[in-house]
C-alpha cells in the first residue's frame, strides 16, 4: 500500500513537519460495521417498580371461595378480586379490593420490565477491531466528515489536511489558550461547528426526561501518558479509545490527534496485526 503523508500542526496551526500515516487512515471506511457496533453497544438505564409494590401488606389479597370454611367470600355477595382485610369482628371482615391494577392503590397492569431494557446484541472481535480501524479511517475522509457535517461547506474542507495531527504541546495549553489555538488550527467556521453546544430541545421531549440536546464536538485523542490540562474539549487516550468516541453520532466525527497518539495507534495496530499473522 501506498505511503501517504501527513502534516504536523503547532500550536499557531502552522505545518512544522511531515510523517508518513499509519495504514489505518488509507482503509475503507465499512459503514455497517460501526453502526452494527453502535447498535451492539447501545445501553439503556433498566428501571421498573418494585417487586413488592401493591403488596406491602399484611393479607395475602386472597380470598377462599369455598363453603364452611374460615375466611371465605362465599355467600356475602362480593365478586372475586383479591382483597385485604382492613378490620374484623369474630368472623365477619372488611375487606377492600387490592393488588390487582383495577383497585386503589394495586399494582400496575403492565409495569416497564427490566428484562426487556437489556441489550443481548453481541458482536464479534474482528469486528470490532475492524469497525475501529474504519472509524479511525472516516477521520481522515473528508467526503465522511462532509456528509456529518452539513453546515461545513466543502471549499473548506479541502483547505485542510485531515487527519489534523498537532504537536504534543497542545495537552498543555489553559482553556483560553486552547480555545485560541483551536481556532487558529480548523478555521472559523469548522471551529464553530466543532464546538459542544447545548440547548433546550423544542416540543413534547422537555417533559419526558429529555430537556436538552448536544452536539458531539470536537475529539482529542492523545497518548496513554498524555493528559489534557483544559477540560473544555471531550478528550480520550490511546488505550480507552473506541468505536463509540470516533464515530459518536456517526462516522467522519472531526478528530484532532496529537503526535505522540499517532505513533501509539501506530504500535498498537501493527502489533495487533503480527500477532494474527
Amino acid at each position: 500500500m501506498k505511503q501517504i503523508k501527513s502534516g504536523i500542526l503547532d500550536i499557531e496551526g502552522k505545518k512544522i513537519k511531515e510523517i508518513e500515516l499509519p495504514e489505518f487512515f488509507s482503509e475503507p471506511v465499512r459503514v455497517d460495521i460501526i453502526s452494527r457496533v453502535l447498535e451492539a453497544k447501545k445501553t439503556i438505564q433498566p428501571y421498573s417498580p418494585s417487586l413488592v409494590a401493591g403488596k406491602q401488606h399484611a393479607a395475602s389479597g386472597k380470598i377462599v371461595h369455598r363453603r364452611h370454611v374460615w375466611r371465605s367470600g362465599y355467600g356475602r355477595g362480593i365478586s372475586r378480586i383479591p382483597r385485604k382485610i382492613i378490620s374484623r369482628r369474630g368472623s365477619q371482615f372488611n375487606w377492600i379490593g387490592a393488588e390487582v391494577s383495577s383497585t386503589r392503590g394495586g399494582r400496575r397492569a403492565h409495569p416497564p420490565k427490566v428484562v426487556s431494557m437489556q441489550n443481548t446484541l453481541k458482536i464479534n472481535k474482528k469486528e470490532v477491531k475492524k469497525a475501529l480501524m474504519s472509524a479511525l479511517s472516516a477521520t481522515a475522509d473528508k467526503k465522511q466528515i462532509f456528509l456529518k457535517y452539513g453546515k461545513i461547506e466543502e471549499k473548506e474542507l479541502k483547505e485542510k489536511e485531515f487527519p489534523i495531527i498537532v504537536e504534543s504541546k497542545i495537552i498543555s495549553l489553559k482553556t483560553k489558550n486552547l480555545l485560541e489555538s483551536m481556532k487558529k488550527i480548523l478555521g472559523e467556521k469548522i471551529f464553530s461547528v466543532a464546538l459542544k453546544k447545548k440547548e433546550i430541545r423544542s416540543g413534547k421531549g422537555k417533559s419526558r426526561g429529555r430537556k436538552y440536546k448536544s452536539n458531539a464536538g470536537i475529539l482529542i485523542v492523545t497518548g496513554k501518558d498524555e493528559e489534557m490540562k483544559a477540560k473544555i474539549f471531550p478528550a480520550k487516550n490511546t488505550e480507552n479509545l473506541g468505536v463509540s468516541d470516533l464515530a459518536e453520532g456517526g462516522s467522519g466525527r472531526l478528530v484532532v490527534y496529537t503526535e505522540n497518539s499517532v505513533k501509539e495507534l501506530q504500535q498498537k495496530f501493527s502489533g495487533s496485526e503480527a500477532k494474527g499473522k
